[in-house]
């Protein structure tokens, strides 16, 4: 019988300074403003017969990565049904309503999300993480929940595969793990 395990990454280092705003309707929006995002994850895998699951040395390394591209820039969504991206040579033209926000390529950086929230935000990390099937198969990686705190005590979530809570089965009122 396999034994599942979760590994999670909640470091210092996972984090990121970033400026955004919300986008609520075709004419209302948040702001721009900022905030200090930390990011977590969650690896549900399978422990291997040495009592480890898989060296997360690696994932933690992606992980700062991509908080690196992210870190002191102005997020912007290249998929929002409301907002259009105009390239301007070294200049974003951001078409909003009847509003145009100049914003310089060199601090900008585009997701391809439709708004940047939270829930989009660790959408985004965790596609990131699951681009490498082959990996998360040698890793015996089921499922990976990534959250994005901005800071203020709030998070979002994404969850990818089988989590812990789905490999439980309820026999006879009580839990039994899946083989």
């Amino acid at each position: 019988m396999s034994r599942l395990a979760i590994v999670e990454l909640h470091k210092e280092e996972l984090k990121f300074s970033a400026g955004h705003f919300m986008i609520f309707s075709a004419m209302h929006r948040e702001t721009m403003h900022g905030h200090d995002y930390q990011v977590s994850a969650a690896f549900h895998t399978l422990i291997q017969s040495n009592g480890m699951s898989f060296d997360v040395r690696s994932y933690k390394h992606k992980i700062s990565q991509l908080c690196q591209a992210l870190d002191f820039r102005f997020m912007l969504p290249s998929l929002s049904e409301h907002l259009r991206l105009e390239d301007a040579g070294d200049k974003w033209l951001v078409h909003f309503a009847k509003e145009t926000i100049s914003l310089l390529k060199k601090d900008t950086v585009v997701l391809p999300v439709c708004n940047i929230t939270l829930e989009e935000l660790s959408n985004w990390f965790l596609q990131q993480l699951i681009q490498n099937t082959a990996e998360l198969k040698e890793h015996l990686i089921q499922g990976i929940v990534v959250k994005v705190f901005n800071g203020r005590g709030e998070s979002g979530a994404t969850l990818w595969g089988k989590t812990a809570l789905d490999s439980l089965q309820l026999t006879n009122g009580k839990l039994a793990q899946e083989a």
